[in-house]
């Protein structure tokens, strides 16, 4: 997530807060997509206003029009995996991000699954991250998503991700997966399953927080 965020924040860095309320929020209308107003976003949030107004010309700077669509995204994403194909993994990337499966990303849907990411509770996190794997969205996880989801992180991360790595290795990384996260062995993963396995394995635990700088 590190790189998302780095990309559309650094450009705001060499610019000078406002010191008017109104020039501030009127900053917030002059793009095609009007995000919700600051009050409520800081509500419904773990950001507060001046980070929030931070974040958007972040993100205006990238957007202009105020929506990303996927394949803008993909060549933002990319940028920060030249060793590796990021297209895959960006692909469900962006589907975790659109919560309102309408195609695009707005600024609002960024910065909620941003202040989840960084801010969010240890559930919350593990509830985002089953989203991202269950790429059909029918409440579970099976092993050709979960396959496909370490394979596209395996592929991004490119000659870096191990010195040697075989061509099984996602699929061997996901049958031990599962071998911990599907209690009643019934083929796929709950949010219940997934949640208690993450909680009750540190080496899970672990093995997302890698996946989770990738995010």
């Amino acid at each position: 997530m590190g790189a998302v965020v780095g990309t559309l924040t650094m450009q705001t860095k060499q610019r000078r807060p406002s010191r008017d309320k109104v020039d501030d929020d009127l900053e917030m209308t002059v793009v095609c997509h009007r995000p919700e107003g600051l009050e409520q976003l800081e509500a419904q949030t773990n950001f507060n206003k001046r980070e929030l107004q931070v974040l958007y010309r972040g993100f205006k700077n990238e957007c202009p029009s105020g929506v990303v669509n996927e394949e803008t995204f993909k060549q933002i994403y990319s940028q920060f995996f030249p060793h590796g194909d990021a297209s895959a993994y960006a692909h469900y990337l962006f589907n975790a991000f659109d919560s309102g499966h309408s195609g695009s990303i707005k600024f609002e849907d960024f910065v909620t699954a941003l202040s989840i990411l960084l801010r969010g509770s240890t559930r919350e996190k593990l509830q985002w991250t089953f989203n991202l794997y269950d790429i059909n969205r029918d409440g579970y996880i099976n092993k050709e998503e979960m396959t496909d989801i370490v394979s596209a992180i395996y592929d991004m991360m490119g000659k870096y991700t191990y010195p040697a790595l075989k061509t099984d290795t996602p699929k061997q990384h996901v049958e031990a997966f599962f071998q911990k996260m599907d209690k009643n062995r019934d083929g796929v993963v709950t949010l219940d399953e997934f949640i208690l396995s993450c909680q009750e394995d540190d080496n899970i635990m672990r093995s997302l927080q890698l996946f989770e700088n990738v995010m």
